[in-house]
Order: C-alpha cells, then sequence, then structure tokens
C-alpha cells in the first residue's frame, strides 16, 4: 500500500466521488479539453521526454502525452483507484505501453530523484494537503532546468459565466464535497507564486486562459449531469423531491441560454502556470 499523507483527499476519490468520475470520465474531459492545447503547448513534451502527470485521474492528459514521449515514457500518478483503473484500460487499449499510473500522493510519493524531464497536471495540483512538500517533492523528481506545467481554476465570480449558467443552485450550495475541499487552494496568483518559490522553483509564469467548456449536448442533459456531480450531489442529498425537481427546471431553463449548435459551452478561466526546477543539464 503506498504511503498517504493527504488521507481525507485519497478517502474522498477512492470513495463515491472518485467513482462519479471514473463512469462519468468522458463527460469531466469534455468539460476541460479545450484547455488541453494551451496546457501541451506549454509543457513542450519532446519524443524522448520522461513526463510526470500529476493527478492524473482517468488518464487522459496522460494518454495524450504518452503519445507525444513516443521515445520516453509517462507516469501518471492519482490518489483514486477507480480512476486509475479506467486509466490502465484506456491505455491497454490504445496500445500505449509508454504509459504507466501509479496509486499514490505526489506530496510524499518516492519519485526517481531527476527522473522526469517535464511534470504537468490538469488541475490535480489543488488537492495538496500540503501545497508547498508536494510541489518540493515534485520538484526533486525533475532534473535540473526540468519544467513543471499546470492549469488550476481563476477564483470565481458572481458575474462569470458558470454562476450565471447555475443561479439556482447557488441558494442551495451550503458546502464542498469531501473531494471537493482544496479546489480554492490556488486561485490567487499571488499565492501561487508564493507556493512554488518556497518549494524552490523559479521562472514561474502565471498566465489567464479561458476556453469553451463542454456541459453537454443540451440543457436538460447538462443539468442532470450537473446534479450528479460531488459537491452539488452532497449538498441536494438531504432535500426533498420536490425542491430538487424545481431546481433542475431553473437550472435547465438558465443554462438554455448557453446552448449552441454543438451543445452547451460555458466560458471557464483557469490559470497556465509554468515554473522551472534550476540548474542546468
Amino acid at each position: 500500500m503506498p504511503t498517504i499523507a493527504n488521507t481525507r483527499q485519497a478517502d474522498a476519490w477512492n470513495g463515491w466521488e472518485g467513482a462519479h468520475w471514473a463512469r462519468n470520465r468522458a463527460r469531466y474531459n469534455a468539460i476541460v479539453a479545450a484547455f488541453n492545447d494551451e496546457l501541451f503547448q506549454s509543457a513542450a513534451i519532446a519524443p524522448d521526454h520522461r513526463v510526470l502527470d500529476i493527478g492524473c485521474g482517468t488518464g487522459q492528459v496522460t494518454l495524450l502525452a504518452a503519445r507525444r514521449a513516443t521515445e520516453g515514457h509517462v507516469v501518471g500518478i492519482d490518489l483514486s483507484a477507480p480512476m486509475l483503473d479506467v486509466a490502465r484500460a484506456d491505455a491497454a487499449a490504445q496500445g500505449l505501453a509508454n504509459a504507466r499510473f501509479d496509486q499514490g500522493d505526489a506530496q510524499v510519493h518516492p519519485f526517481p530523484d531527476a527522473g522526469f524531464d517535464v511534470a504537468i497536471s490538469r488541475g490535480g495540483v489543488m488537492f495538496f494537503e500540503d501545497a508547498v512538500a508536494a510541489f518540493a517533492n515534485v520538484r526533486r523528481g525533475l532534473r535540473p532546468a526540468g519544467r513543471l506545467v499546470f492549469m488550476g481554476p481563476q477564483r470565481g465570480t458572481p458575474d462569470s459565466a458558470y454562476a450565471r449558467a447555475t443561479t439556482a443552485l447557488r441558494p442551495l450550495m451550503r458546502e464542498p464535497s469531501p473531494a471537493s475541499r482544496g479546489m480554492g487552494s490556488l486561485v490567487d496568483p499571488a499565492r501561487i507564486r508564493a507556493v512554488l518559490e518556497a518549494a524552490g522553483f523559479t521562472g514561474i509564469g502565471i498566465e489567464p486562459v479561458t476556453a469553451p467548456m463542454d456541459y453537454g449536448r443540451d440543457a436538460a442533459d447538462a443539468a442532470d449531469f450537473i446534479l450528479g456531480q460531488g459537491s452539488v450531489r452532497s449538498n441536494l442529498a438531504a432535500l426533498e423531491p420536490s425542491v430538487v425537481a424545481r431546481t433542475r427546471e431553473q437550472l435547465r431553463a438558465d443554462l438554455a441560454a448557453f446552448e449552441t449548435s454543438e451543445g452547451v459551452r460555458i466560458s471557464g478561466a483557469v490559470w497556465m502556470v509554468s515554473a522551472t526546477r534550476p540548474g542546468t543539464l
């Protein structure tokens, strides 16, 4: 059994929330897929690179990286056994023998010293229990001059597109679900910079990126999916069925404003962060 420091997140992602992500990986991947090009452009993965994907989940980014590092290899690490089961099955189905998935906690996992050229993450780093310790451990796993590239959400605002699309949920959202705790830990650029500097990184860049996020084929489909997501499902669980039904209808009506010919598209905003381990090759 791997050593785990972040036990609360491990419990959550190995429970019903992790299972929900595993069952609905295509839906969750679709939400953030429009940011993939920007992530990989910044990561600049070469064919012979050794790549670490932190908080890899069901492995879409890991496998995309493996298609770029054709002469190297990619390791995806995550706390969630059900999500990693899906990732391994997808790697086998796609014939990507240069991708491996490890269950572990990036804060304490024994990465090989200087074992990676690039470390990437599509959001997984925001769940660290101790961000400085975790990033320092990742830094030790990078070779000198190795690069870290990750994306994470910007701070939500009351007038954001997502807030307008989900107005019906606002009065019902009392607290985050177990797996959602920590999602706001790296939304402030000043904190991101301070954490990375404390972890020993230099050359830190933090750039805003916006892209349309895919929530489903139409408003009704998107409403059902959002109602099944972790924090929403958790907060609505104790409500009367009539209240949930009314909320669903209000949510569907709000989401209708975001329907396009390609489905429900809601503009999202993230930070694209890059940093370097000091040293030279």
